[in-house]
């Protein structure tokens, strides 16, 4: 059993940054996928990025690539989401979500467990 607890969201103007972190309970994070996604009001959930168990490969949506970084630090048990050059139509609730697979992990459906998401608005 893994839980997930999600935290730095917020508002931020058109162009700021913001940083969330996800921080897992558990002893085996270290062997999760781990991943990012979004979903905003009357929109379905989508994926934005994912990293693997190591830290050594990471897949961006287009929609984010250049502007966010995600990165995980084991021995804190927490992944991170660095989003730079926000647009109004990055705001969304942010999950984070672990996956006991390998691979490219986008679907929300291969995912095993869920954070219950940060708020992040952007404005004009």
């Amino acid at each position: 059993q893994v839980q997930l607890v999600e935290s730095g969201g917020g508002l931020v103007q058109a162009g700021g940054s913001l940083r969330l972190s996800c921080t897992a309970s558990g002893r085996t994070f270290s062997s999760y996928t781990m991943g990012w996604f979004r979903q905003a009001p009357g929109k379905e959930r989508e994926f934005v990025t994912v990293i693997s168990w190591s830290g050594g490969y990471t897949y961006y949506a287009d929609s984010v690539k250049g502007r966010f970084t995600i990165s995980r630090d084991n021995a804190k048990n927490t992944v991170y989401l660095q989003m730079n050059s926000l647009k109004p139509e990055d705001t969304a609730v942010y999950y984070c979500a672990a996956a006991w697979r390998f691979g490219i992990v986008t679907m929300p459906a291969e995912y095993d467990y869920w954070g219950q998401g940060t708020q992040v608005t952007v404005s004009p």
